[in-house]
């Protein structure tokens, strides 16, 4: 059997999403659009998307739907406009995350955060614009993505980054604060906060192809423990990672009093925990009956091994 290349799998990917962030962040995305928007904030929404991060969000998201589409050109508009839709809501997250009124960081993909560059106003409308370009991506005009796919995909990412979901265990970490969580309360945290949109990507991924029901809820438990692990893994790099290597501010959830697994679990075991949510991804994969999950296999494997 052939060695699956995730570099080379990756990296035509995402060359196809940056290609498609590039021309879709811009001042006029809509055919039908009358005023184009200004000049300045779309600055500061392409500094937020453009040019850095791992863009996990959207090669789960196109993995799924490989592993689900027996044609991998099916819906394949739809699969690329739900990429880099996800992503969009991933990067207003982590601009509204950075500001001084929630984690108050300055440094960001190797980078000063949108509201160090910009300033606190222009990074709040970044934000939420790139909240609703990401909506805007999933209905376009045409035939390009039907109309049960495109309200398919708005629902899902709508759950995914709202209050049951991102936004919701944001609310819960400013919450936590200062105060020892149990490891029940930490994991739902996180679940919501990292764990919806990781998993919606996949979910997203899954919905432009035509997956049975074994297969879709396979996924969904492959999404969980990958969302789950990513955020295990975050908490273990915040520990033993410098900021030149993170990208963002080493330490940070220590010196803010955060609660995370290792402070809860101690690294040793969070360490160990990651591994075993690595095993649950594998076997639901292995669950779902599909023929093409290497991809996903190989993603999952990235996300809990870059903490070694």
């Amino acid at each position: 059997m052939l060695v699956f290349q995730l570099d080379s799998w990756s990296s035509k990917r995402l060359e196809q999403v940056e290609r498609a962030l590039e021309r879709w962040v811009t001042a006029d995305v809509s055919p039908g659009c009358v005023h184009a928007a200004p000049a300045a904030l779309v600055e500061a929404m392409r500094y937020a998307v453009l040019d850095g991060g791992k863009r996990l969000r959207p090669l789960l998201v196109l993995a799924a739907h490989e592993a689900v589409a027996p044609d991998s050109s099916l819906c394949a508009e739809a699969a690329l406009r739900a990429a880099c839709a996800v992503e969009l809501i991933h990067a207003y997250s982590l601009v509204h995350d950075d500001m001084p009124c929630m984690d108050n960081d300055v440094l960001r993909r190797g980078k000063p955060t949108v509201h160090v560059r910009f300033g606190e106003a222009s990074a709040l409308l970044a934000g939420d614009a790139l909240q609703a370009l990401a909506f805007e991506l999933l209905t376009p005009e045409g035939d390009a993505v039907q109309p049960l796919l495109q309200a398919r995909l708005c629902s899902l990412l709508a759950r995914a980054a709202g209050s049951a979901g991102m936004a919701g265990g944001q609310a819960i970490d400013l919450a936590s604060v200062g105060h020892t969580l149990t490891e029940a309360e930490l994991r739902e945290m996180h679940q919501l906060k990292t764990g919806a949109l990781l998993q919606g990507s996949v979910m997203m991924g899954a919905s432009c192809g035509t997956p049975d029901a074994r297969a879709l809820a396979a996924l969904q438990d492959y999404g969980a423990a990958m969302g789950l692990a990513f955020q295990v893994v975050d908490d273990i790099l915040d520990v033993i990672a410098d900021s030149s290597t993170l990208g963002k501010t080493a330490g940070k959830d220590a010196d803010n009093d955060k609660p995370t697994y290792v402070s809860l679990m101690g690294l040793a075991p969070s360490q160990a925990y990651a591994q075993d949510l690595l095993a649950q991804a594998h076997q639901a994969l292995q669950r779902s009956g599909l023929a093409n999950t290497r991809a996903l296999a190989a993603l999952a494997d990235m996300v809990v091994n870059r903490a070694h």
